[in-house]
This record gives C-alpha cells, structure tokens and sequence, in this order.
C-alpha cells in the first residue's frame, strides 16, 4: 500500500486553500495548512511533512524568506512554489531561493498532483537508502531526520538540488551511483531537462565540498562517488 502523502500547505488566500484542500484530500493526500509566514516555520517543524507546497505572497513574512530562513535552519523538505507571480524571473528566484519546483497560478490540478508526487517520491527515495538516524563520512554528519548535512558542527549551504544529490551519496560511501538514478532524484518528473544538468549540479557541489576532506568522485561509465581523503 502505498503511503499516504503528508502535506504543508502554505497559503493566505482563504478560497483557495480550502479549495486545494479539499481537492487533495480528495486525491489520498494529507493536508495541513498556514496562512502566515511568521507561523510558517513552526508549522514547517511541527507538522514534519513530505512535501511542502508554498505561496509567496503571504502576510507577516514574504513566502521566499520563509523558504530562506527554512533552508538555512536545515529543513530540507521539497518545496514547490505555487503563486500568481508566474515570470521566468520569479521562477529563477524561488528557485535559487531553495524551491525545488516552481507552479504558477492558474494551474492544473493533475499537473499539481504529478509534481507533489514526484517530489515525494524523491524524499522517500532518500529515505529508503538511509539506516540509523545520523552517519558520518569523514568531517560530514548527515542528520537524516532533518535532512541537513554538517560540516564539523556548520550546516554545509547547499541548493536543493546539490542536497538531494548529497544525500542519495553520502549513504553508500565509496559505492558508485548512476547518473541517471541521481538525475531522477535531482530533477524529479522535469522531462525537459538533459542529463547532462546533473554534471552541473556535480561540478558545483564537489567546489564546496573542497575544504572538507570528503572528495566528489567521478568513475567514467559508472557514476558518482563520495570518497574521504586519506
């Protein structure tokens, strides 16, 4: 069977939330939902959901330092942003901000669906590689009920993109993992995207693990491994 799909739904607007509600309630999800950034991150915390689907125009704080401050404190749960500010701009902005997918208002509500469940599957899919609720590879900890990785006692400051990428590593040390196993874990259900993205991701992820003594490894015609320093 499979599991139910535990949401956040962050959203000021009074109509549309009760509709998004109802709607994925409908559709075998959980919902949970906010209506003010400032309680936002409480809620984040204490609701600990799969997926959290974020508006950015909300009262208290703006729906992106919600998301800033999420990330810098180590929630590294999915976000998808869902908002009537639909330029390429704004896209570019949320996501550099740590959303890991970006929906702009009028949506379809199937094509919603398919976004939160591929985000879903993403983090069930680290999960399921994970063991015992924290492991060490050289200088990183890997905190796998947060999601945050740590370098010594720092929080290492990763995109979404470059955390997910780690996570799925850091569990099977010295063990290669495919390009296209990360791609689906890094760019869930993102058909127009090559696979050639995840190189990038990998490119930027191995300069900021450069003073941690834990080296990105690239094995031609197998993968990516992580790999301690002697």
């Amino acid at each position: 069977m499979t599991p139910t799909l535990k949401l956040l739904l962050i959203e000021d607007d009074a109509s549309m939330q009760a509709a998004l509600q109802r709607a994925l309630n409908r559709r075998g999800m959980e919902v949970v939902s906010c209506t003010d950034g400032r309680q936002a991150l409480d809620q984040w915390t204490a609701a600990q959901p799969d997926v959290v689907v974020l508006d950015l125009s909300l009262p208290g704080l703006d729906g992106l330092l919600v998301l800033e401050q999420a990330r810098r404190q180590g929630l590294a749960t999915p976000v998808l942003i869902l908002t009537a500010r639909g330029t390429v701009g704004d896209r570019i902005v949320g996501l550099n901000s740590g959303a890991d997918d970006y929906l702009p208002k009028p949506f379809d509500l199937d094509e919603l669906e398919a976004r939160l469940r591929a985000l879903g599957r993403r983090r069930a899919a680290s999960s399921a590689e994970s063991g015992s609720s924290s492991q060490l590879v050289g200088t990183l900890r890997y905190e796998k009920e947060s999601g945050a990785i740590y370098h010594r006692d720092q929080v290492l400051e990763l995109t979404p993109r470059e955390l997910a990428l780690l996570q799925t590593l850091i569990v099977k040390p010295g063990h290669a993992v495919s390009k296209e196993r990360l791609f689906e874990l890094v760019f869930p259900g993102e058909v127009d995207v090559q696979y050639e993205a995840v190189e990038v991701v990998v490119y930027r992820l191995r300069k900021k693990l450069a003073h941690t003594g834990v080296t990105l490894v690239t094995l031609r015609g197998l993968g990516y491994l992580l790999k301690v320093n002697a």
